[in-house]
């Protein structure tokens, strides 16, 4: 986070118009992006669900223990 803002403000003194608008522009792109990144997440916890499904055999012949 702390490398982000140094790389921000070497870019506000070499370009302050382009910084301002990649301040500006950020939030918005960060929340067109957010249906995105929830389809990800969902995608992932389903294919986990598959996985866990899919090995329960095995997990179960292997016993308790580990």
């Amino acid at each position: 986070m702390f490398l982000k803002f140094v790389l921000w403000l070497i870019l506000l003194v070499l370009c302050w118009p382009l910084a301002i608008l990649g301040l500006i522009l950020y939030p918005i792109v960060w929340l067109l992006l957010l249906p995105f990144r929830l389809v990800g997440i969902t995608v992932s916890a389903v294919f986990d669900l598959f996985k866990a499904i899919i090995t329960l055999p095995a997990r179960i012949l292997k016993g308790p223990g580990r």
